[in-house]
């Protein structure tokens, strides 16, 4: 059986993404950020969660056809991208899931450009720059944004390391 690397890469980063969305589903104002800008980010990652819901399958399903050696090798990605973050946070360190989500992706698609299948479209045109704006031009709390920023750096080191694994 012949697997597309980039096709198995691809959907292990959307379920890792769809994993952090449902762990971390609610944005904590920590660092008293306007409400409009929360109002905005839950609503972009509730649009995510829908889109990724579209071209995933349900989480049961993977774990039932593990088995299976496409579905074998997207399991061992995933894990693979789940210790390879797991590296860059300590227990009570504060992350922002939503800029950690779409820093992925947008490396991804659009910094790396991978991703040309037709069911992940979405992601390859998503309009990341507004969430950019949002999460680190229009924000006031140089605290938030530099976690942000620290979020950006995680995740392009993050998929840097995953366009370069090897399936084993």
């Amino acid at each position: 059986m012949i697997i597309n690397s980039s096709k198995v890469k691809t959907e292990a980063l959307l379920l890792l993404c769809r994993d952090i969305i449902e762990s971390y589903n609610t944005n904590e104002n920590i660092f008293n950020v306007p409400c409009e800008t929360i109002e905005f980010i839950n609503q972009k990652m509730n649009d995510l969660l829908k889109a990724l819901n579209t071209v995933l399958q349900p989480n049961d399903y993977y774990i039932r056809n593990y088995k299976v050696s496409r579905i074998h090798i997207i399991l061992k990605t995933h894990k693979y991208l789940q210790n390879t973050l797991s590296k860059y946070f300590k227990n009570g360190d504060k992350f922002d899931p939503a800029m950690l989500c779409f820093a992925l992706l947008s490396t991804w698609f659009a910094e790396l450009n991978h991703g040309d299948f037709k069911e992940f479209l979405y992601f390859k045109i998503y309009p990341y720059s507004e969430v950019y704006d949002k999460l680190l031009l229009n924000i006031d709390n140089t605290q938030f944004r530099e976690l942000n920023i620290a979020m950006l750096n995680i995740a392009e080191h993050t998929v840097i390391k995953l366009n370069n694994y090897k399936f084993k």
